[in-house]
């Protein structure tokens, strides 16, 4: 039987000693950065795992689930968040938020923190994959559901949004408008869902008798509005510019109506916009912002009822993979014809 790895290899490991690596679980505001970085990355390399807490509550049922995410500031996740929080509340249970964690060693102090509450299970979520997180959670057989990501895992049940069909339905929208000279604002290509939004609107492109050069492509380092921006300041440097463009992400398109509006051009009358997403900013943008909605509340409501009947521990759950469909949401800035 493989040994569990323990408190006393941490510090081992680390250099350090056992009330260092403590600290640096229970209270690293008053640890050195150095010390603690260097503990949480033995932490992460290791799979340090703390069960004092499970011990604490053996044979207690618990009555809380975690959501595992990156990125505290990402609206998809506090939607998605929503939705098993609406989830949790159907089944009496209470919700436990992690975010943040951008490297092993912050991911392992979540998940050290996870299994130290003893919680129920965990919705993990994360816009550049889960493939690590996974693998520390089967270590630590907290059961868990994979949210946003393509059913990749055999042992857990997981939520997806077919991506591509957002695409599609946005360059058919823009098409329907009579926009036939299109500018595509793309994404960072390692993120699942712009390279799926991408295949996608060049299927619909395609499928339309466009020739490639009809749909110009704009890459983006990061999904930000200063990204957008620049990229909106390229589209206006195109040659013959195009009467739409359409973003992979909706801060990308509100920086997109910055430039836009900046250059003194109208929208939709000069040019139209298409935005992914539908993240809440959209609507309240100066011109209001069509979209593609994610359906992030639908997502962690799914998410969190699929968690929820795993770990009844009623027996008969059996794993499964649903994956939604995006949704179009008209509004003012695609919806005059164009000029030309």
């Amino acid at each position: 039987m493989e040994r569990r790895v323990g408190i006393k290899d941490v510090a081992r490991e680390a250099g350090v000693s056992l009330g260092t690596v403590s600290n640096v679980l229970n209270r690293p505001e008053i640890v050195a950065e150095s010390t603690r970085r260097r503990v949480l990355d033995v932490i992460g390399a290791i799979g340090f795992v703390r069960t004092e807490g499970a011990r604490q509550l053996h044979g207690l049922a618990s009555r809380v689930v975690a959501v595992l995410g990156h990125g505290p500031a990402d609206p998809f996740l506090t939607a998605l968040g929503t939705g098993v929080e609406q989830a949790a509340r159907e089944a009496d249970l209470g919700v436990m938020v992690c975010t943040g964690a951008r490297d092993p060693a912050e991911e392992a102090r979540h998940l050290s923190l996870i299994t130290s509450h003893r919680v129920r299970g965990a919705v993990l979520a994360s816009a550049e994959g889960v493939g690590r997180t996974v693998a520390a959670f089967r270590r630590s057989a907290v059961p868990f559901v994979v949210a946003d990501q393509p059913a990749a895992e055999p042992a857990a049940c997981s939520v997806g949004i077919d991506d591509a069909a957002g695409g599609r339905a946005a360059v058919r929208h823009l098409l329907e408008r009579g926009h036939r000279s299109l500018a595509y604002v793309a994404g960072p290509g390692h993120l699942r869902r712009m390279r799926d939004h991408r295949t996608g609107a060049r299927e619909a492109a395609r499928a339309a008798g466009l020739p490639s050069a009809a749909l110009r492509e704009l890459s983006c380092t990061a999904l930000t509005v200063e990204a957008g921006r620049e990229a909106g300041r390229r589209v206006l440097g195109l040659p013959g510019r195009p009467a739409a463009v359409l973003c992979a992400d909706d801060l990308l398109a509100l920086g997109v109506l910055q430039a836009l509006y900046e250059a003194g051009l109208r929208v939709p009358d000069d040019i139209a916009v298409v935005g992914y997403g539908d993240n809440g900013l959209a609507a309240s943008a100066v011109v209001p912002l069509t979209s593609v909605r994610r359906p992030a509340v639908a997502m962690g409501r799914q998410a969190g009822r699929l968690l929820v009947e795993d770990t009844a521990g009623e027996g008969g759950h059996e794993h499964c993979h649903v994956v939604l469909r995006p949704e179009l949401v008209v509004r003012r800035s695609t919806q005059a014809k164009p000029a030309r």
